[in-house]
């Protein structure tokens, strides 16, 4: 992997590049409020124009907003899977076989179960945030 900072092999990190970093993440929260704030005016200037939850378009000079209506369906699994075993529909009712992992590693703390067993089904994820502040 090749170094995304600068291309010395060896790098210093100095107190300006924390203070850039801090810096740029402030401005990014600034301008994500703003955009959020402008996002909204024009979701009411279409809600006037088109009506709420319509598509629509407008064109000013050499810009256009145009927003799409995106729909999705979502079943309450619970209540579908009683209707369905009530019409004795099984066949639309998938079973699902997943491991109850608290109880397996409940099981591995009191030695029901030896840990080196599962060794190649577990995978550990691991991931990275940095966080810059400014001292007082």
């Amino acid at each position: 992997m090749t170094n995304a900072v600068g291309t010395e092999a060896s790098f210093e990190l100095s107190e300006e590049l924390l203070k850039k970093y801090y810096d740029l993440n402030n401005q990014k929260k600034i301008l994500e409020k703003e955009m959020n704030q402008v996002k909204k005016q024009i979701h009411n200037y279409l809600d006037e124009t088109f009506g709420k939850e319509q598509k629509g378009e407008v064109k000013r000079g050499k810009y256009k907003a145009q927003r799409i209506i995106r729909s999705s369906v979502k079943y309450d699994e619970q209540k579908t899977v009683k209707k369905l075993e009530a019409l004795n529909l099984e066949d639309f009712i998938l079973q699902v076989k997943r491991p109850d992992t608290e109880k397996l590693e409940a099981a591995m703390k009191i030695d029901l179960v030896q840990e080196k067993d599962f060794v190649d089904c577990k995978t550990d994820k691991l991931s990275q945030a940095i966080s810059v502040k400014e001292l007082s």
